[in-house]
Order: structure tokens, then C-alpha cells, then sequence
């Protein structure tokens, strides 16, 4: 209850900040100014003789005492505020801190004027006010808000964080009053007058706090992102986090809360008891008592008195300012951020040391739970299995590739952090001792790593590893390069930060890298595929691709959907050797064909996964190019092929000595190039899908008829790719689909040169051959489940919305079939929605309306209709002469 209406409130002020720090700051200055402009008729010191000011004068009880407190708070402020800079920046909470100071001494000022009291002992009050002052609640509030990406997602964190804190600081505000305001039941004159003071402080640091606080922060944060377009907190945040984490644990204790609720009532009845029911003599809180005043003649003008006062200082008083000067000047230009870089540095070696005991376990693929008992983890490492038994010898491991079938082993992904450069660079020799010592390159700065790069000290594509942070890595390499790029901004549109997978990355599936590409991610379907749903992940840049596609499996899904079958399966490698003869490589080739058995048993052995179909050997006069067709599990498997054919090259090698490998691969595979060969015999997994589609669907979401897209197939997909002289290509536009279905689930984008061979099939059917039968082969889908790509985070989630992420375990090889079904059928989808366009005149609208830029459309305008910057414009007969379509292109701008 308590803490909505707290939410609500801190949610008013952070949303409107302009018209609350307005309100409150006039409110506070219309109250300071009550009776400014008038001469009171008693003054101490000036016009009267005050038993308080003569005290002050002879007295000598608070020569020690009041000097003591007056250091102290001078001393806990600048502590206070130095312990903001662990927060990352000078500026934020120096200035959030500054002005809640400020602005509650303000609110003192406006209180005691409103209770009609002399400001005289505000000077000696001070100390006290500012010992007073927490700032903690502040750093907590703005920690709450820097964790904010949006200036709504600010004000919903503020209020979210006035909801925890508000209670809190309402019962400490409470608390403190009554602690303090004992001392205002005293006899002793200065005392009361210091409680009464420090009463006030509270109040007023309380009424800052929860009034002007939250609006000033959601303003200076709201100024900050549209200063730095939202580029300027990031570091921030990530500060923000790691002190959130460390004071998870110094939260309000509930104990503690209750005790406090019972003590101020306990207080509460003291001060009842003190004030309403004993004859107590009422005494002012100042001590002017009308019995010890005496009234003189004033020397000097009322504004001449306290401007002589303001500067009439003590030795104490002259030492508390020096000091205070001292400190000022040290917090603003001698103090530097090294809190905050041994923060990041403690906060990074504890998590390398700690791993959080949430963090998922994969082994193979599969996400398990981790357990909760205490392991010795080891660092995160991915290791590429090709089929060998774990004795395998190193020699082999060196085959090692990231296409294979792959296992996982405990990976924790911790976050990047950025370890900014606190000092200037060292010497080279400086850098190169601490980097062969004991605390290694992680001690350098980015500036003195980036020197040892250039000075060829550590190799560039080793910075990750040998710094053990992948973003820290990254970010180096980035600052190095923008040295050499003709603008120093190329880079800041590329992103690099947050990327959970750069473990993974490095080693397996890029080197040298500078960020990652963030390609937008579509959703098709559902395909409805052999009686099951799929919703179908697409990466593209292409507009309509994803809706046409979507379409397609609508039409699909009204029509009982799509049967698949998988017609064959066989990665393939083909080494090309060269013997001393054309008859010599004859006799090799029949030999070869002969043994086949035993030099499958050999490639088997390779791998637990790969197993050998058959060999397909082709022979040019002395060379001959062996081509071996092996299923890889739910591996794509070119690295499995790689392995297994290289040892058994080897043992042929062995028993016909004069026999010359010239390459591992030859050519003939053939990989990532258009071949006859694949189209013909297949490569990776070969598929083929059809669907019959009702005329009334082909009318109504087709907007077509059959005889017009089975007319339009033989024409387009067949004759005109024959006249091409195509290879596999007797579609529409298979490589759009394959290209989005391989960049979204991990696979390798170059291997679409052969994955897009399609021929679709189109002809009449039913009884009255009224309905359209629809077919689409594809001999070689090469795709896999595991390796490569895949083992990326964003990748597998695409590869998990189709269920078929990782290796299967009770029938190995099925998740890399259902992934080519899947990427069979959806070609399928976007063939059919595809030449329905077409058929029904339909492409050029729909990529007007989806596929046309805008950015650029205003300025073109605008430079068409600047006479200065292009040739006079030719008449409508000449133009109607020189493009015939140019009325379309008028039907294009007005459209888009």
C-alpha cells in the first residue's frame, strides 16, 4: 500500500521534472523571503543584548567540542561524495549530490524563516546538518534509474526504486526526529537549540529526497541520452549493475524495520509525556527569552551587521574553510577513477573465480541444469568432435573444425565489462616485463596492449586470448583499426557490445573480429509439414521475402499442407591424386572400387558419426579425383569427410608408393561453386516436397488461376532457365528462402550456391483438373544441426523454434533431415506465393508497397526539382519517347 503510493508519486515526479523542480524551488524561495524585506524589531547582537549571545562570548564549553564537529562533517562529505565516483563519472551524483545539499539547506532556510527564528545559529547548525545528509539513498535511486534504456524506462526504475526506498527512509526520517528531538526536552539552552536544528535537517533532507530528487535525476539523465543520442550511459549502466550486485545483500532487514517501528513509538510517548502532560516550563527554542534580552542602540545598519558577522571569522572556522577549500580542490582535480577501475577489476577477477552457480551446463549440444554442489569448473571451452573416442591421438585433434559434430563443455558467458585507461601509457619494455610476469596482460591498459600489438609483441588475432576478455579484445582492435579508416566514426554503427557468444566465436567460427552484424529476423508459417507445424525463423535485408513466404504457407496450410521425403544422403570430399601414368591411375581407380570394404572399415574409424556410402572416382588421363559420399549424423560434415578421406588417401598412399596427393580437395566434391555433379548425383541431404492446392485457394489467396501458373512455371522456370544455361536453377527464387533459413539458424551462407539447386514442378490435377500440383526437388541441402554456426546462441534459438537445436540423441542424423525438409518446404511456400505474384501481375505493387526504401526518397525529390543541379527536364514526348514506363515510375513515388 505504502509502497504504491510511493511509486505513484516518484512516477509523477520523474515524469514531469520541469514542473516540480519549478514548483518546489518557488515554493522554497517564497518562503525564504518571509519578512526578508523588513526590519525585525529584536535582533541578538545587533539591537538587543541576548542571554544566548553573551553565553557565546564568554562562554568556552564548545571551543573544542564545535571545531571537532565541524571537521567531522567536512570530512564525511568529501568521503561521501568520492564514494560516488565508484560510480563511474565525476558528474552524475556529484551534481545529483550537490544539488540535494543545496537544496535542502533551502528547505531549511524556508522552514526556520516560516517558524520566525534568527538564522544566527545556522552557522553553528551546519555541521550538524551536513553530518546528517545520507547521499546513499541517492547512489541507490540512480542506480535504479541508470539501468534504464528508454526515458520511460527511467521514470518506470525511478518510481520502482522510491517504491523500495521511500518507506525506508520515511521510517529512518521518523526515527531520526525522535532521537534527536529528545534533546530538544533538555534544560540546556544550546543543546535544544542544536536538536531543534538538526530536526530540521532531516525533514528537509527527507522532503528533497523524495520531492525535488527523483525529477532532478529523470532531467539530468533525459539531457544526458539526447546529448550523447543514447550512445553516453552504457558505461553507467554496467557500473550501475555491478553495485547493485554488490549491495544485494545490505537490503532493509524486516527485523530491523520492526525495531524501529517500536522504538518511535517508545519515542513517541516520551516526547507526548514531556511536552503535554508535565508543567514543564515552556521555554523558546532559540533561548531568546523576553527576561534576558536587553535592548540597545545599533552601531551599524542591519545589513552592514550581518555582512560584518558573515566575515568575522575564528581561528576554527578559518581552519574548517582551508580544509574544506583543500578537499574541494583535491575531489576536482587530483582524485581519479582508480575506485572505480579496481571495482571493475575486483568485479571481473571474482567472476572468474566465482561462477554464478545458475549458469547452464551444455554438453553436446543440450542444455542440462548445473548442479548446485560446488565443481571445479574449468574455462570455458568448445571442443569439435569428429567421432574419435576420447583416446585419440593429438595428432588427430589437429583436425579439429567447426562444421563437425560438435560437444559443449560448461561454458559461462560473464559480462563484458570495459576497463578503461586510468593512466598514460608505459614503455614498451615496462609493458613487455609485466606481460611475461605473473599478472600478465589483464594489468595493461587498452592504450599499452595496443602499442604491444603494433610493436608486433602480441599477434592482433591473439588479443582475446591472451587479455582473457573477448569484448575488451574486440573493443581494442576497433580503436586500432579506426586509426587507419578515412573516417574515425566507420565503426560506431557496427555494434560489438553484449554479445554473449564471442567464447564461442573466437577460434571456431571468425578471427579478427570487430562486432557482430544484427540482420533482422522474420517469422513465416505455421508450415504445416507432414501433419506438423513449424513457424520458420528467416534473416533478411529483402522486404516481401518474409510476408510472400507467409503467404505461401497460408495457401499450404488451406490445403492439407506439404509431404516431404529425404531421397538421399551424403556429404561429400573428393582429393585428386596423380599417378606416373594414365594406365597407373586406371588400375588404381579399379583397385580402389574392389576394396571398397576395407577402406570403408578405415574411413569409419574416423568418427563416430561419419560412415562411408560409397566412392564415386572420376578419372582425367593421369589424375584421378575420388569422391567420397559419407552421412555425417547431424553434422553437415565437410570436416568429417576431410578426416576420413585423408586416412584413407594415407593407406592407399601406403601401397602404391608413386601415388601424388596434389590436394585434399580436388574440385569434384564440388563445394560452394555450381556443378553439374551435385545437381546430378546430390550433395548433403536431397529432398523433395509437394502439396496439391485446391482452385478455390488458388483463386481466393493466389489471386490466380491454375492453367496461368502452370503455363507461367513452364515458361519461366523451365524454358527460360534452359536458355540460360542453368544449373539447378529451374525456379522462381529458392536461394531467397535457403539464404534467410541459413543466416537465421547458423549455417554456412556460401554453401547456398549448391543448397538453392531447385526445379519446380507445377500441373494440373484432380478429378476435373482443376486444382494445381506443385513440387519441389532439391538435391543438395547442405545443412546441420551441430558445428559451425550453430553453436551460437541467437542461432540456436532459431534452430529450438523449430525443435530440432543440437544433435539427437536416440536416432542420430534426423535433426539435420527435418532441417532440410523444413528448408524444402518453405521454398516450396515461397515458390508458390511467389509466381502467384507474378502470374497475377502482382510483384511490382507488392515491392513498392514493402521493398522501397524512403530515406533517400526526400532528397531525391528535392534535387529533381533543383533546376541548378541537373539538365533542363525533356518535354512529355520526349520523355513518353525515352521510357515508356515512366508514368509507373510516377505510380512508384506516389505509393511509396
Amino acid at each position: 500500500m505504502l509502497g504504491n503510493l510511493f511509486y505513484k508519486h516518484a512516477h509523477f515526479c520523474a515524469s514531469r521534472p520541469w514542473e516540480v523542480i519549478l514548483s518546489t524551488l518557488t515554493l522554497s524561495a517564497c518562503l525564504a523571503s518571509v519578512g526578508i524585506f523588513t526590519t525585525p524589531d529584536k535582533v541578538c547582537g545587533w539591537n538587543y543584548e541576548c542571554e544566548q549571545h553573551q553565553q557565546k562570548e564568554n562562554g568556552h564549553n564548545d571551543h573544542i567540542f564545535l571545531p571537532i564537529i565541524k571537521l567531522s562533517a567536512v570530512l564525511y562529505t568529501y568521503l561521501q561524495f568520492r564514494n560516488l565516483r565508484r560510480f563511474g563519472t565525476k558528474y552524475l551524483l556529484g551534481i545529483s549530490g550537490i544539488f540535494t545539499v543545496s537544496s535542502s539547506l533551502v528547505f531549511s532556510i524556508a522552514i526556520i524563516k516560516m517558524f520566525g527564528n534568527d538564522l544566527s545559529g545556522l552557522t553553528e547548525a551546519l555541521p550538524f546538518f551536513l553530518l546528517l545528509i545520507d547521499l546513499s539513498k541517492a547512489c541507490a535511486m540512480a542506480r535504479f534509474a541508470l539501468n534504464s534504456k528508454t526515458q520511460e524506462e527511467v521514470q518506470r526504475n525511478i518510481a520502482h526504486g522510491m517504491s523500495i526506498h521511500g518507506p525506508v527512509m520515511t521510517l529512518d526520517a521518523i526515527c531520526e526526529v525522535l532521537v534527536i528531538g529528545v534533546g530538544t526536552l533538555s534544560d540546556v539552552t544550546h543543546l535544544e537549540m542544536m536538536c531543534f536544528y538538526g530536526c530540521l535537517a532531516v525533514l528537509a533532507n527527507y522532503l528533497a529526497f523524495i520531492m525535488l530528487y527523483p525529477a532532478c535525476l529523470a532531467l539530468f539523465l533525459e539531457v544526458a541520452r539526447k546529448r550523447g543520442r543514447g550512445q553516453g550511459l552504457k558505461h553507467l549502466q554496467q557500473l550501475a549493475q555491478i553495485l547493485h550486485e554488490e549491495e544485494k545483500d545490505v537490503r532493509p532487514n524486516p527485523v530491523t524495520q520492526n525495531v524501529k517501528i517500536i522504538m518511535s513509538a517508545g519515542l513517541l510517548m516520551v516526547h507526548f509525556h514531556s511536552r503535554f502532560l508535565t508543567n514543564k516550563k515552556t521555554m523558546d527554542m532559540m533561548g531568546n527569552d523576553v527576561a534576558s534580552t536587553q535592548y540597545r542602540e545599533p552601531d551599524v545598519s542591519l545589513w552592514y551587521f550581518y555582512i560584518q558577522r558573515l566575515f568575522t571569522v575564528k581561528a576554527d572556522s578559518t581552519f574548517t574553510l582551508a580544509l574544506a577549500i583543500f578537499l574541494i580542490v583535491k575531489y576536482a582535480f587530483f582524485d581519479d577513477n582508480s575506485m572505480e577501475y579496481e571495482l571493475l577489476m575486483s568485479s571481473t577477477t571474482r567472476e572468474n573465480k566465482e561462477p554464478s552457480a545458475t549458469a547452464p551446463a551444455v554438453d553436446s549440444g543440450k542444455v542440462q541444469p548445473q548442479n548446485d554442489t560446488k565443481k571445479e569448473e574449468k574455462k570455458c571451452e568448445v571442443n569439435f568432435v569428429l567421432g574419435e573416442d576420447s583416446d585419440d591421438s593429438e595428432a588427430e585433434t589437429s583436425l579439429v573444425h567447426v562444421e563437425t559434430q560438435t560437444d559443449l563443455n560448461a561454458p559461462s558467458y560473464t559480462p563484458l565489462q570495459r576497463i578503461p585507461s586510468l593512466r598514460p601509457p608505459r614503455s614498451t619494455e615496462e609493458c613487455l616485463k609485466i606481460l611475461n610476469s605473473e599478472e600478465g596482460p589483464k594489468s595493461l591498459t587498452d592504450e599499452e596492449i595496443s602499442n604491444l600489438v603494433k610493436s608486433k609483441h602480441i599477434p592482433s588475432y591473439k588479443i582475446e586470448s591472451m587479455i582473457g576478455d573477448e569484448c575488451r579484445g574486440v573493443r581494442i582492435r576497433r580503436n586500432m583499426l579506426t586509426e587507419e579508416l578515412p573516417t574515425i566514426d566507420a565503426l560506431d554503427s557496427l555494434p560489438f557490445e553484449n554479445y554473449k557468444g564471442y567464447d564461442l566465436v573466437n577460434g571456431a567460427c571468425c578471427e579478427n573480429v570487430l562486432g557482430y552484424m544484427p540482420v533482422p529476423v522474420g517469422k513465416a508459417g505455421p508450415l504445416l509439414l507432414d501433419g506438423q507445424k513449424y513457424y520458420i525463423p528467416m534473416a533478411t535485408t529483402e522486404g516481401c521475402l518474409v510476408a510472400s513466404t507467409n503467404r505461401g504457407c497460408r495457401a499450404l496450410e488451406m490445403s492439407n499442407g506439404v509431404r516431404s521425403a529425404v531421397i538421399g544422403d551424403g556429404m561429400t570430399r573428393a582429393p585428386v591424386v596423380r599417378m606416373p601414368s594414365a594406365i597407373d591411375a586406371s588400375e588404381l581407380k579399379v583397385w580402389m572400387e574392389d576394396n571398397f570394404t576395407s577402406l570403408k572399415e578405415l574411413f569409419d574409424e574416423t568418427s563416430r558419426f561419419a560412415r562411408l556410402n560409397k566412392l564415386q572416382i572420376a578419372q582425367a588421363g593421369r589424375l584421378l579425383y575420388v569422391r567420397f559420399i559419407a552421412s555425417t549424423g547431424d553434422a553437415m560434415g565437410m570436416n568429417m569427410l576431410s578426416k576420413g578421406s585423408e586416412k584413407v588417401i594415407h593407406h592407399v598412399n601406403d601401397l602404391f608408393p608413386d601415388m601424388e596427393l596434389l590436394s585434399l580437395s580436388g574440385n569434384f566434391c564440388t563445394d560452394k561453386k555450381p556443378a553439374a555433379v551435385n545437381w546430378i548425383e546430390g550433395r548433403g541431404k536431397s529432398v523433395v516436397c509437394e502439396a496439391v492446392i485446391p482452385s478455390k485457394v488458388v483463386k481466393n489467396v493466389l489471386k490466380t488461376s491454375v492453367s496461368a501458373l502452370v503455363d507461367l512455371n513452364v515458361n519461366k522456370n523451365l524454358i527460360g532457365s534452359a536458355m540460360a544455361g542453368s544449373i539447378g536453377g529451374f525456379n522462381a527464387h529458392a536461394a531467397n528462402v535457403v539464404s534467410a533459413i541459413f543466416i537465421a539458424t547458423g549455417q554456412d551462407p556460401a554453401q547456398c550456391v549448391a543448397s538453392s539447386n531447385c526445379i519446380t514442378l507445377m500441373e494440373a490435377t484432380g478429378p476435373t483438373h482443376e486444382d494445381l500440383y506443385i513440387s519441389c526437388t532439391m538435391p543438395c541441402i547442405e545443412v546441420g544441426t551441430v558445428g559451425g554456426g550453430t553453436i551460437l546462441p541467437a542461432q540456436q534459438a532459431c534452430l529450438k523454434m523449430l525443435g530440432i537445436q543440437g544433435p539427437n540423441p536416440e536416432n542420430p542424423g534426423h535433426n539435420a533431415k527435418q532441417l532440410a525438409r523444413v528448408v524444402c518446404g518453405t521454398v516450396l511456400a515461397g515458390e508458390l506465393s511467389l509466381m502467384g505474384a507474378l502470374a497475377a501481375g502482382h510483384l511490382v505493387r507488392s515491392h513498392l508497397k514493402y521493398n522501397r526504401s524512403n530515406i533517400y526518397l526526400a532528397s531525391n525529390r528535392s534535387s529533381m526539382e533543383c533546376p541548378s543541379s541537373q539538365s533542363p527536364l525533356p518535354t512529355h514526348s520526349q520523355s513518353s519517347t525515352l521510357n515508356p514506363q515512366s508514368s509507373i515510375h510516377n505510380v512508384k513515388v506516389k505509393d511509396s
